[in-house]
């Protein structure tokens, strides 16, 4: 059984312009409303084990964060949702004092 968790933050690294480079952490506020915050090498080995389903709110609607693969490197993006294809890098920065999930 994995657990549920809404991302509401991102961390981007400053010198990449590709989309699957950009990503550094996932963050958002648990269900203790503390702050939480994971690698994205992290967050990719939570998601292919099956710990851990993380969800972005767009209008409103949960759309799954998933990874995918760009020439042999895995990457975190949402599923395809008809609004933008750019759901988490649309999120604001997390802020630096965040516990690890």
């Amino acid at each position: 059984m994995s657990f549920r968790s809404q991302v509401s933050c991102v961390n981007r690294r400053g010198d990449h312009y590709e989309p699957h480079e950009r990503i550094s952490h996932i963050g958002g506020i648990n269900h203790y409303k503390s702050l939480w915050k994971l690698s994205e090498y992290d967050a990719i080995n939570s998601i292919s084990c099956g710990e851990f389903d993380f969800f972005v709110l767009v209008n409103s609607q949960p759309v799954s964060v998933i990874v995918a693969e760009y020439e042999g490197r895995q990457y975190l993006k949402t599923e395809v949702d008809g609004y933008s294809p750019d759901n988490l890098l649309a999120l604001p920065e997390c802020l630096q004092r965040a516990s690890e999930l």
